[in-house]
């Protein structure tokens, strides 16, 4: 049986707001996504709409890309009410810190979360990062969780392009799918973005694999 075969047999799940209400939803526009300036941009507007007396209520968005795997946005990693009702108990944060476009948790943050496993990659989404160095550790994370029968939520600031560069890296190095299978698996069920600095290490990626399949 094929992994298309097998996933068929699950129902796709969506955890989203409506799009007036999803937190950075206009973000994740295609338009948006030449470059890491094009992002810091889109926040500042962000902001400046917000603060212009617009109301925007955060929402958790995320998306299950593969069984047991969501890719979401920071909203759903910091909403521990309602990872608890979704059944989550591994959570990798791949934008950990204080910094711009950064994800502020870590493990006291989930001290009050009995039994769910956190790890996190403290990157930043920018093209000249050196994120291939955590392709095992996050493959080796997600796969722990899944086998374990538990819900692994991978997230960074928005969900499109640190989170989803390794929830493809699992899937290419835990399921052994191709680059372009698992790019086109996570796009058919979530908006990702990656950035062509992520990409290019993943055709490396992907080079790397080929070659030891041939062997």
């Amino acid at each position: 049986m094929s992994y298309r075969d097998s996933y068929s047999l699950y129902p796709r799940y969506t955890y989203s707001a409506s799009k007036d209400l999803r937190v950075g939803s206009h973000l994740r526009c295609p338009r948006m996504y030449g470059g890491s300036q094009s992002v810091l941009s889109s926040m500042s507007t962000f902001r400046s709409r917000a603060s212009d007396g617009i109301s925007y209520t955060p929402t958790p968005d995320l998306n299950e890309v593969y069984p047991g795997l969501f890719v979401g946005d920071a909203v759903a990693a910091k909403d521990k009410s309602f990872l608890r009702r979704m059944g989550i108990n591994y959570v990798l944060n791949t934008a950990e810190g204080k910094r711009y476009t950064q994800v502020d948790t870590d493990h006291l943050y989930y001290r009050d979360c009995p039994g769910l496993h956190y790890k996190g990659f403290q990157l930043m989404d920018l093209p000249s990062t050196d994120i291939s160095k955590y392709f095992h550790i996050a493959a080796n994370f997600i796969d722990d969780g899944i086998s374990r029968g538990g819900r692994v939520l991978v997230h960074c600031m928005m969900g499109v392009s640190r989170s989803a560069t390794c929830a493809i890296a699992f899937l290419m190095l835990k399921r052994g799918m191709t680059l372009a299978e698992a790019l086109a698996l996570v796009r058919s069920r979530r908006d990702i973005h990656p950035n062509e600095g992520f990409i290019r290490q993943l055709q490396d990626l992907d080079r790397e694999l080929r070659v030891c399949r041939v062997r």
